[in-house]
């Protein structure tokens, strides 16, 4: 990993980085820039664009030209190893532009609940420091505190003020020489991953020349943005573990909490609650009205009774739950249920009885799923008292927690192949005109590659045009691999799960020459990488 500044080509360039074929060169400044920075008497406050410098010395002005400008922000650029994508946070496609975090800086003005606080206790001692300091300009450093929660810094406005004051992006002003606090938080990135590049969203910090500037980023910018954890004595003994999807679920449960599923549609939510109980009643909402949920009440004239009958579903659970096990009753689609239904679903969220006369089996367990209201034009909010039932689980389906479903479910090699490499094709944005990638559209490519022999040329038609023509570039490169590198066990160990998909991809195309060799490469990485391997190679034998 390596920080320094962009480049002029790559920013300006037809031949540079492809990122700017889809965002502008303008950088916003954080207010922490702004409180760094100097005033060229053109000054533009709020977080608006500024000046920052691009290697060489010169700068893209904040008019998004290429010039000499006395004046400029930092907006750095970070070369990353393969195997250090791995560290990358919250990665998410806006607009055709791939943005992620990584590390934490001094960022924005403290919010204002907060202001009086910080302002108040970091004077008088009252704030614990972190132990972590912040680069300023003129070899000066800003010290980190602690306060409820939050990572904070002060510093003095160093800027020359035209105006006489400086006016943040919350909209407070402040004065040369005042103090102002700032949060620090995770830093916003656009992610190029031809390039293997990080460009930071804003410019971040300034007020230094371009010389103490590139030192500055060559030498202690990456130390003070790789997040260091504070040690922090347990008063009461807790755990804060990470936990995948379905343990996440499986914990809710096993405390009888409902569960609400959110998540795109194809990101497999009904999967997930196969994947806890195969033998799930699934109850599609959509079809059914409050008499169906609830039985029917009829009238014997010749008995003068009434007679309640109870739903088929509880009947149906009733019967699954005789052996004693957990199972659960999944009411899928609930927002696009009527309100009337949701009215009654929430009866039986609420109290496990369904029509004020049958209790739900003990060993009966509730999850709920329903489309987003951007998927669904008929899907309706949930009541806030239904909403406020369930523990919220947001579906996330990755390359990385798809493949070993994938391989279990025997999906098309080429598939696998495919995606284990090109991760971000995993899902593209829907856009109404053209189909679209998601997780269960490419099963659905995987289904008709397997029945047409791997017919490529059928799969515009279910994923879209751009991904499938990066399904079969992808396949015609694959024939120039013909070597696989040398990796110590330790380095294998430190690549991230996309750099050891590649490596068995190698393996792959060199397994009909040197099958053993192959493999036991692959065997080095992991029991998840080898019996993603001997699928997807039985497969093409079998071809």
């Amino acid at each position: 990993m390596k920080a320094g500044f962009l480049t002029s080509e790559q920013v300006f360039s037809e031949r540079g980085l492809g990122l700017f074929a889809r965002i502008d060169a303008l950088a916003k400044a954080t207010d922490f820039a702004l409180a760094l920075s100097d005033d060229d008497g053109f000054f533009i406050e709020g977080g608006s664009y500024v000046n920052y410098y691009l290697q060489g010395g010169t700068s893209v002005s904040r008019f998004g030209k290429a010039e000499k400008c006395e004046l400029s922000a930092v907006r750095p650029a970070i070369l990353l190893e393969p195997e250090e994508t791995a560290q990358l946070r919250n990665l998410r496609e806006e607009n055709g532009v791939v943005l992620c975090e990584y590390g934490e800086y001094p960022q924005m003005v403290i919010d204002e609940s907060l202001r009086e606080m910080a302002e108040h206790d970091l004077p008088a001692g009252a704030l614990a420091p972190s132990g972590k300091t912040y680069t300023l300009p003129g070899g000066k450093t800003a010290a980190e505190y602690l306060m409820n929660g939050k990572k904070l810094i002060a510093v003095p406005i160093s800027t020359n003020l035209t105006l006489g004051f400086l006016q943040l992006s919350s909209g407070l002003c402040r004065t040369y020489g005042e103090p102002v606090t700032l949060e620090v938080r995770p830093v916003t990135w656009y992610y190029d991953a031809a390039a293997q590049l990080l460009i930071a969203r804003d410019a971040i910090t300034a007020g230094f020349s371009y010389e103490e500037a590139a030192a500055y980023l060559a030498d202690g910018f990456l130390k003070e943005l790789r997040v260091t954890e504070v040690e922090e004595a347990e008063a009461y003994p807790f755990r804060y573990e990470e936990h995948d999807e379905l343990d996440v679920i499986r914990a809710y449960l096993k405390a009888n909490i409902p569960v609400f599923l959110h998540g795109l549609s194809g990101d497999g939510k009904s999967d997930r609650v196969r994947q806890i109980d195969p033998q799930a009643l699934d109850i599609e909402l959509v079809n059914e009205n409050p008499e169906s949920i609830n039985g029917k009440t009829i009238y014997n004239e010749a008995k003068d009774e009434i007679r309640e009958i109870k739903p088929v579903w509880l009947v149906q659970l009733e019967k699954l739950c005789e052996d004693g096990e957990m199972h659960v009753l999944f009411f899928d689609e609930l927002t696009n249920a009527t309100k009337q239904t949701q009215s009654v679903i929430f009866k039986i969220v609420l109290e496990r009885i369904v029509n004020n006369r049958w209790k739900l089996p003990e060993n009966a367990r509730i999850i709920a799923a329903g489309n987003d209201r951007a998927e669904s034009t008929v899907s309706h909010d949930l009541a806030e008292p239904l909403f406020g039932r369930f523990a919220h689980v947001y579906i996330r389906t990755t390359v990385e927690n798809w493949m070993p479903w994938a391989v279990k479910n025997q999906l098309n090699p080429y598939v696998l192949e495919f995606l284990a490499n090109n991760d971000l094709y995993l899902r593209t944005p829907y856009t109404g005109t053209e189909p679209n990638a998601d997780p269960r559209r490419w099963e659905l490519a995987s289904r008709v590659l397997d029945s047409s022999g791997n017919d490529f040329a059928l799969l515009p038609a279910i994923v879209g045009r751009e991904p499938a023509d990066a399904f079969l570039k992808f396949f015609k490169a694959q024939r120039q691999l013909t070597a696989l590198g040398n990796y110590t066990d330790a380095e294998l160990k430190r690549f991230s799960t996309a750099r050891k998909y590649q490596i068995a991809q190698q393996c792959l195309n060199l397994a009909p020459a040197k099958p053993y060799e192959a493999r036991s490469m692959v065997e080095r990485l992991g029991s998840e990488f080898l019996a993603w391997f001997d699928y997807v190679w039985g497969r093409k034998k079998e071809k």
